[in-house]
């Protein structure tokens, strides 16, 4: 169940390497404006924000001449932000959400609690992986920052795959999946949060 009214966030964030704006709305219907000059990044949160049904507008400008890193740990940032400032105090907020998607040969899982405790556990394996001239261990730089700066507990984990594009479409799908999940709204915690303390923290 969603709320009635949307949440949301714009978050601008400008250093000598990136420049981005990001808006947010978490009870979205899943369309994306997405340009960070990376067009491969551009496709995966393109089906990140449909799979999760959250609206997505991003415009990145970034030092891609020198590296697609900073470009792409920066967007993790600002998502980050973008999804602490959107949903508040989480007030009954479902907390947790737990995906587990098939992409071909390719299964992802992931799997995420909104505790305000920032863990990042990433199991994708080390073998280098590129999709033209964008290696796939980038993304973990991505998902670190994201977890970091929306103070959750994220664990990422590749079952199996073999086919890159394949293996990327399963993480940013299954992971807009468990978002959805973990951001949906339970009417039966009357306003609380959904922790024994009192408080996520």
């Amino acid at each position: 169940m969603r709320m009635a009214q949307k949440r949301t966030a714009t978050i601008k964030r400008k250093t000598a390497e990136t420049d981005i704006r990001l808006e947010l709305t978490v009870d979205g219907k899943g369309t994306a404006a997405v340009d960070t000059g990376i067009p491969l990044f551009d496709h995966m949160l393109t089906l990140f924000a449909l799979h999760g049904f959250f609206d997505l507008n991003i415009k990145a400008k970034g030092d891609v001449e020198v590296d697609y890193h900073h470009t792409v740990e920066d967007v993790g940032i600002a998502m980050g932000d973008a999804f602490k400032k959107a949903l508040g105090e989480k007030c009954n907020l479902q907390r947790y959400g737990f995906f587990l998607l098939p992409m071909d040969e390719s299964l992802a899982r992931v799997a995420v609690d909104f505790s305000n405790r920032p863990v990042f556990v990433y199991n994708v394996g080390s073998k280098d992986r590129c999709i033209r001239d964008f290696n796939l261990s980038l993304f973990k730089e991505y998902f670190q920052s994201f977890a970091h700066h929306a103070g959750v507990t994220l664990h990422i984990q590749l079952e199996y795959g073999e086919e890159p594009h394949h293996i990327a479409e399963a993480l940013f799908k299954c992971f807009g999946r468990a978002l959805d999940v973990a951001t949906q709204i339970d009417t039966r915690l009357e306003g609380g949060l959904p922790s024994t303390k009192g408080l996520l923290s």
